[in-house]
């Protein structure tokens, strides 16, 4: 038994290992390929990757990282956190009961078109300069896949378990719960749009309306021709949309390990 879990841990360590490497190889190969050819550049505004490595640690490891990043980081779980449980419930009601998803589909039609950024303009107006303003376009961007997939998930739920449901006279609580569980694939799909979609509003909002924060800094630095600078901004942000995108892998991996198991897929991962 002992050896049994031994080679199961093995094992494990192994797949995660290579599902690493996987993960991990061509954007190694793709940095070592850029470190190479820009090594001789003159060009002023593609400088080469040394010099934007040495840039990132001189900007980035120091108190910029707490001043500028961390406040982003904030707005962006709080602009994300305020679109999931918006997103999940108001898509739940739309896509339980067809009366609200009949009188609601033209408005969901108009906004679901319309460009998170576009509303900047209007709530500065309408809230001011602020986190406030910041947090509602990043909230306002991320709800719609969240909302829309919510809608699909919960109107696809298999009419059988309904029926179950229904015949074994559970409560209301219960059904509402195995309807929201039935349709998780799908929320967790949104999710995942939503949260690319939010480290981008996040740095458009910084860049139109901040004094601080990752987007403003990085446009500070374009403003000034601190190029390098500039670019090591540009890196940071593609590490933490890859660092994001693969924590949300972890947290869906776990959450929906029962569907997997369901579908026969545990090794599609």
């Amino acid at each position: 038994m002992r050896e049994g879990r031994r080679t199961a841990i093995v094992g494990g360590l192994a797949r995660g290992a290579c599902a690493a490497g996987l993960a991990l190889g061509l954007p190694v190969a793709l940095f070592f390929l850029w470190w190479v050819v820009s090594a001789e550049s003159t060009n002023i505004f593609l400088p080469p990757l040394r010099r934007i490595v040495e840039a990132f640690g001189q900007v980035w490891l120091s108190d910029i990282f707490f001043r500028d990043v961390v406040p982003s980081l904030r707005r962006l779980a709080l602009g994300y956190a305020a679109a999931l449980v918006v997103g999940v419930g108001v898509g739940y009601v739309i896509g339980r009961w067809s009366v609200v998803r009949a009188l609601t589909s033209p408005i969901l039609a108009y906004f679901r078109v319309l460009p998170a950024p576009v509303m900047i303009p209007v709530l500065l107006v309408a809230v001011g300069i602020g986190d406030a303003t910041k947090l509602i376009v990043i909230a306002l961007g991320a709800i719609w896949p969240i909302l829309l997939n919510t809608v699909d998930g919960v109107r696809g739920v298999d009419d059988v378990q309904l029926e179950t449901a229904a015949a074994f006279r559970l409560p209301s609580r219960t059904r509402h719960g195995l309807i929201l569980r039935a349709a998780t694939p799908q929320i967790f799909a949104g999710a995942r749009q939503a949260l690319g979609i939010s480290l981008i509003v996040m740095v458009v909002s910084e860049m139109l309306m901040s004094t601080d924060g990752l987007g403003f800094t990085v446009i500070r630095f374009q403003r000034t021709f601190a190029i390098p600078q500039m670019w090591s901004g540009v890196l940071l942000l593609g590490v933490l949309g890859f660092g994001l995108a693969k924590l949300f892998e972890l947290v869906e991996r776990r959450a929906l390990r029962w569907h997997r198991g369901a579908t026969g897929r545990e090794e599609s991962w």
